[in-house]
């Protein structure tokens, strides 16, 4: 049982020593990554469209 404590222990004072974003860094950074995952999502689907299309000529 005393080595989870210890880990425990450690994990705690390691998470102090952790620069927190403060409120408007998260939401800012929070956009940034749900625009990214928009963009790539348009990108997969297009190229995934591109590619069902040429597919399909192929086979018919």
């Amino acid at each position: 049982m005393r080595p989870l404590f210890e880990y425990l222990s450690a994990s705690r004072a390691e998470l102090a020593k952790v620069a927190w974003p403060n409120r408007r860094q998260t939401v800012r950074l929070t956009f940034i990554v749900i625009i990214f995952s928009l963009i790539l999502a348009v990108i997969i689907g297009a190229l995934d469209y591109l590619f069902s299309l040429g597919l399909q000529k192929l086979i018919s």
